[in-house]
């Protein structure tokens, strides 16, 4: 029985979640955090189904950041919750919003510093990540998350959904008004697609700087999706 799957970020792993995870299962909640590093969108959808297939009734898909482009695609989960997540429609790419979003306004979409590294990876300033993934975390958390982050291939910024499921799945987008990783313009149009949205005083990571606000709404939306 899983109850919720959590859906790391681009740059991020499981053991990002752990105390969102303890939160989660302090109340009795059995929960998923699978590794998507380095698969495709198809790929990384085949193995969240398999986990909600294997689930006696549909869990809660919550996915953060880059998360949300495998959470939008995910058939079968109870409800979706995208936690400052990005929300493709079939035929979009990261890539191709920040264009979009650069020929809107003028200038180049806000977003993290990276540089590719040896092996052609892009690899996040640690600096920058501090500034804009975790600007309201504190120290010993955010030098814990920095450390986690790993380098991510380029391809990243190419991913494109070929089917989406959110527009069946009854969904709630968090955005954080401080969300220095998603352009502005991509967070209002995230949010207007699904049923529900809220918007909270934090950074890009609530899941490290609110744990307990995400924990709490994850329960009770875990909670309205059984009735």
């Amino acid at each position: 029985m899983t109850d919720v799957i959590v859906l790391h970020g681009a740059w991020h792993q499981p053991a990002h979640y752990d105390d969102l995870v303890g939160l989660l299962r302090s109340r009795n909640l059995s929960v998923e955090v699978p590794d998507l590093y380095e698969l495709s969108p198809v790929d990384s959808t085949a193995l969240v189904e398999d986990l909600v297939t294997a689930s006696e009734r549909p869990p809660l898909v919550l996915g953060h950041s880059f998360g949300g482009v495998t959470a939008g695609m995910v058939r079968g989960a109870a409800e979706l919750i995208f936690l400052a997540g990005w929300l493709l429609d079939v035929g979009e790419s990261p890539a191709q919003l920040l264009e979009e979003v650069a020929k809107e306004t003028g200038a180049p979409a806000e977003g993290l510093l990276a540089a590719l590294d040896d092996n052609g990876r892009l690899r996040l300033d640690p600096a920058d990540a501090r500034k804009n993934l975790y600007g309201d975390v504190d120290e010993p958390a955010a030098t814990r998350a920095i450390e986690l982050l790993r380098p991510e291939p380029p391809s990243i910024f190419g991913a494109i959904p070929s089917h989406v499921s959110w527009r069946d799945t009854p969904s709630v987008y968090v955005a954080a008004r401080d969300d220095r990783a998603i352009a502005a313009p991509l967070v209002s149009r995230f949010a207007a697609r699904c049923s529900a949205s809220e918007t909270w005083e934090t950074s890009h990571s609530p899941y490290l700087s609110r744990p307990t606000a995400v924990a709490d709404l994850i329960h009770r939306q875990r909670r309205n999706a059984s009735r």
